[in-house]
């Protein structure tokens, strides 16, 4: 009796045991990767390659690519990083395996080299949007060693660890989804360099450069301090909306719900977003578009934005230099590269010269160039004054991969425009030198230079009349400037411009004074 008793009971307790055991959370928790990798990513060449992901805590996981294999044990909280050597570059495909308490298998892997590709709506233009579509996704099966990684759109509050994404290798049915000025860019480097490139897309429309920007570069600077305090007030007003309507303030509320309580007989109107999520948070795509991507191992940066800071040009000087360094601190590589398309030219035409936040805008870019392993591609002379998205991004990744070709893989090739280097002033005549002429300085589509003002002591600005003197002199004059003391070249939102060099590349927009601009107190 007593064994009959106790046998239905021996078989709860392993029931119970065998649930107890599933109750609990990641007993021995599958290993994962970070989406970063995947089927077809590329890994950069000769520098360590990081792998991370999550176990169960103090696991041991080993990744091995071919003769390489580095272990890691997950921390506390199950996160783990595993960091490979030096891997040579290799268009061979190859498996990568992660083993912990299971296995996962990555096939296709190459390696070459690896860029991240970010900005606004100019870096998320799609090829089936830019020029000849038809024609680039037809040709784009000519290019399977250029991939890219597109990092789906997504805003947080701190600094995230995964992500959403996939690598995609070009072909004529990807291509047209792909940034275009990232695939053309990697496209023209993959063609010079002869090795597999791979492209991290992580931008989004209309955004600021605020939002890319890491919350410690932000605190760092007492002129960044204006974009916190607007973004706070918009969320007290937001808070205190939901709170009039009795909602919850914790972040939780969904605009459905929002929407639903504000249709009530005598509710107030909420805003039409919670600004909580809107990508304009600062910080808010740093978190969760770039921090995700870190530390994946990478060659450099190109950066198409500005458009959403033009109002705001002076503060940019700061703002986008401490945004490239929060971001080169979190992926503790050093300096890397980080290219800036130059703003392209829109809207009307002016007939005067004059003042203009784009061009301020573009002084803050070349001013940002100009720092240590900073680089910049001129696009003037490519926009359109009727469309902020020009659709030759061709032209704007062949520049872009100039600059990198140039400083970055060290190839003796001509990179930039003519750029301004002296002045001198004689009686009513302004003497500019310039550099990178390779060879001479010339006026594109007729023997008359178009672009250059000057101004005398009292500000006012000027047509000058220019030409071409020597190899790398232009000379300006005006009947209505005497005593010239400033000039200007380009400056404009949309100038009319034609001063190239030899190698066929427009002269960088610029000015000799520093008189106080238009966005100088905007903050």
């Amino acid at each position: 009796m007593n064994l009959r008793r106790t046998a239905p009971c021996a078989a709860c307790a392993v029931i119970l045991s065998a649930l107890m055991l599933a109750a609990v959370p990641n007993a021995r928790g599958e290993v994962k990767l970070s989406p970063m990798f995947g089927d077809h990513m590329v890994l950069q060449q000769g520098m360590p390659v990081p792998v991370w992901g999550t176990a169960s805590p103090n696991e041991q996981v080993t990744v091995t690519l071919g003769e390489q294999s580095a272990t890691a044990t997950a921390d506390a909280s199950g996160k783990w990083t595993a960091k490979l050597g030096p891997i040579s570059a290799s268009a061979k495909p190859a498996a990568m395996t992660v083993k912990g308490a299971n296995t996962l298998t990555i096939n296709d892997v190459l390696v070459g080299e690896v860029w991240v590709c970010s900005g606004q709506s100019n870096m998320e233009m799609s090829v089936n949007s830019s020029l000849r579509p038809e024609q680039e996704r037809a040709e784009a099966g000519n290019y399977p060693l250029v991939h890219m990684f597109t990092v789906k759109k997504n805003v947080a509050a701190k600094p995230m660890q995964m992500l959403e994404g996939s690598w995609a290798v070009s072909s004529p049915q990807t291509v047209g989804n792909f940034s275009a000025v990232g695939y053309f860019f990697g496209r023209d480097l993959h063609k010079a360099l002869n090795v597999p490139v791979g492209l991290i897309h992580t931008s989004w429309g209309g955004t600021p450069a605020e939002s890319w920007a890491s919350a410690e570069a932000l605190a760092a600077d007492p002129d960044f301090k204006p974009i916190i305090e607007r973004w706070n007030q918009q969320v007290t007003q937001f808070q205190q909306q939901l709170e009039e309507l009795k909602l919850p303030t914790d972040g939780g509320t969904d605009q459905a719900r929002l929407a639903n309580a504000s249709d009530r007989p005598g509710a107030p109107k909420p805003q039409v977003q919670d600004p909580r999520s809107n990508p304009w948070r600062p910080s808010g795509l740093y978190n969760a578009m770039i921090a995700p991507v870190v530390p994946y191992a990478i060659r450099g940066a190109t950066w198409y934005q500005g458009e959403s800071n033009a109002g705001r040009a002076y503060q940019y000087r700061k703002l986008l230099p401490a945004m490239i360094g929060s971001w080169r601190k979190a992926w503790g590589q050093g300096d890397f590269p980080f290219l800036i398309v130059s703003l392209a030219n829109f809207t009307a035409v002016k007939d005067e010269p004059g003042e203009s936040d784009w061009a301020e805008l573009r002084e803050a870019q070349t001013l940002t160039a100009a720092q240590p392993n900073n680089g910049q591609s001129i696009t003037i002379d490519i926009g359109d004054a009727v469309d902020i998205h020009p659709k030759n991004k061709q032209e704007v990744g062949r520049r872009l991969s100039l600059v990198a070709l140039a400083q970055t893989y060290k190839k003796d090739i001509p990179f930039a425009g003519p750029t301004y280097e002296s002045m001198s002033v004689e009686g009513d005549k302004v003497n500019l030198k310039f550099k990178n002429t390779y060879g001479a300085l010339q006026a594109k589509g007729g023997d008359q230079v178009k672009g250059f003002a000057v101004a005398g002591d009292d500000h006012t600005w000027h047509w000058a009349d220019a030409k071409i003197e020597g190899n790398d002199t232009i000379v300006l004059r005006s009947d209505k400037v005497t005593k010239p003391v400033a000039a200007r070249y380009a400056w404009a939102n949309n100038p009319v411009c034609n001063l190239y060099n030899k190698a066929d590349l427009p002269a960088v927009p610029f000015r000799t004074d520093d008189w106080k601009g238009v966005t100088a107190d905007a903050k």
